[in-house]
């Protein structure tokens, strides 16, 4: 299962997106998250500790984090601040955390979490503004490497294309 969510509240990009994966013969659950409340992660670490896999942030974020686990793929549409993601877009990535747990293992010679299920999530951005786009991208390659997954790449909203070509 591929998921998308559009943080932003440009519906334009959600509406290319399925133009083009109707196109390809792709299937997605689109989350749009204009009208959600989705909080910040506060660090609380809940869900590694007292609530194993349950964030204690009850707002929103839940249902995605329940989709979150079964998906093959996520996708995070998000505006730009600063040169990066913004927090909307930052958020998303940051309340993945309750998928790993607070173990640790080597991988090669770098430490990383030790996951709690089974399903690996690639990671895709699409993004608007102007980003400093090599810097999201090893960004985003190093979140995919913290959750054993693999980057499926940073697009401009205007490379929906590209973006769809990687989708499966």
């Amino acid at each position: 299962m591929i998921l998308i969510v559009n943080t932003t509240s440009d519906h334009s990009i959600t509406d290319e997106l399925k133009k083009q994966m109707k196109e390809k013969g792709t299937d997605a659950e689109i989350i749009e998250t204009d009208a959600l409340h989705i909080s910040h992660c506060i660090g609380c670490n809940h869900c590694w500790l007292k609530t194993p896999g349950v964030c204690s942030v009850k707002d929103d974020y839940e249902l995605i984090l329940k989709k979150l686990i079964h998906a093959g793929q996520l996708w995070v549409i998000s505006d730009t601040a600063l040169g990066f993601l913004d927090h909307k877009g930052k958020n998303i990535y940051d309340r993945i955390l309750p998928i790993a747990t607070m173990y640790l293992k080597f991988v090669g010679n770098q430490m990383r979490h030790v996951l709690r299920y089974d399903n690996k999530t690639d990671l895709g951005i699409i993004y608007t503004g102007e980003p400093e786009r090599e810097y999201l991208e090893r960004w985003n390659e190093r979140a995919a490497l913290n959750f054993g997954s693999k980057s499926l790449g940073v697009f401009s909203s205007n490379e929906i294309k590209e973006a769809v070509s990687c989708m499966c």
